[in-house]
């Protein structure tokens, strides 16, 4: 592949419940690399939602929709009545949201026995209503995106899945390369993509496995797409999106260290403990701690002290610890 002449990749940060909330989409995005990112999913089941339910799931719709950083945040939407979405839709474009995005991915069995997420797979025509109808309810410059996977049971249906989601009008669609019974059960099945990202009308956006800038150049080698979505990726390695903008533009530039990402554990765990009551800090921070080990060996052994702590405080002292212990590393 002749990296010179590819466009520099176009970016996103995945939306992953439980995980992907506020406090982490500003800390990845102030690290840089992405062009947005996208909410957890707001259930939409029988009812049109007040806005202070999407203020609290995106607290960025008080600035503008976008993080501190100044990066748009879509606010995605579950549901299965067509109606009802283009409703709750509207309320989310009156408040001001850059874009709203569409889940027909989750697997979660909670999710799919409510007929949202995954489960619409099946139902290619519904997707379809389901798009069209937030399409058609909401502004034209407010964009609307759809995420959807290969199918449910199998990739049979894929092409039809992909086709009656663009049909309906949306402005981009996102592929998690795997079904849903292969959940997130590596490899992700990128060539799949490759039959629509060249001849359609929108941009085909890849996601699946990209843990690396060397796994994006593979992704778009087989996909032929040339926006990307990270998930797991970007939580193992903070600084994944510059690093693979870096790696695309042939700049050189160092991996994020351990004592930066334990810095990056202070901030996380104070801005989360100002934003929710203290005791509420401490899960989001091992939870974080699990997803980092698998680049930062340190961070294997950090959960190993933490992983029992319940006080605030006595949390804050062992990350203290373990910032002061590299400092003082590092300069031996």
């Amino acid at each position: 592949m002749n990296k010179s002449s590819d466009p520099t990749p176009r970016l996103l940060l995945a939306p992953m419940e439980g995980v992907m909330e506020s406090v982490m989409r500003e800390m990845l995005t102030a690290i840089g690399g992405y062009e947005r990112c996208v909410t957890e999913f707001v259930r939409v089941s029988s009812t049109v939602l007040p806005p202070k339910v999407f203020h609290r799931l995106c607290p960025e719709l008080k600035n503008e929709g976008r993080t501190a950083s100044g990066t748009p945040v879509y606010v995605q939407l579950l549901g299965s009545d067509p109606a009802l979405m283009a409703a709750n839709a509207k309320i989310v474009a009156k408040l001001g949201a850059p874009g709203i995005d569409l889940n027909f991915g989750c697997p979660a069995k909670t999710v799919n026995k409510s007929r949202g997420g995954a489960t619409l797979l099946k139902t290619p025509e519904l997707i379809f209503d389901i798009c069209k109808a937030v399409r058609d309810a909401t502004p034209v410059d407010t964009p609307v995106t759809a995420k959807v996977r290969l199918g449910f049971d199998d990739d049979s249906q894929f092409a039809d899945i992909a086709d009656y989601a663009i049909k309906s009008g949306i402005n981009e669609l996102t592929v998690h390369a795997r079904t849903k019974v292969q959940a997130y059960r590596p490899p992700a099945h990128w060539s799949q993509l490759g039959t629509i990202s060249n001849h359609r009308g929108i941009p085909i956006i890849a996601n699946g496995e990209i843990w690396t800038p060397s796994d994006l150049d593979r992704c778009r080698e087989q996909s032929g797409c040339d926006a990307f979505m990270l998930a797991r990726g970007a939580l193992c390695r903070p600084d994944l999106g510059r690093a693979i903008k870096a790696h695309a533009e042939s700049v050189p530039v160092n991996p994020m260290s351990w004592p930066e990402v334990a810095e990056l554990l202070i901030q996380f765990f104070e801005a989360n403990g100002a934003r929710y009551d203290r005791k509420y800090s401490i899960n989001p921070l091992k939870q974080w701690l699990v997803y980092l080990q698998y680049c930062y060996p340190q961070a294997a052994a950090l959960f190993a002290q933490v992983k029992r702590i319940r006080d605030p405080d006595d949390m804050m002292c062992a990350l203290l610890g373990a910032t002061q212990k590299r400092a003082i590393s590092a300069a031996a």
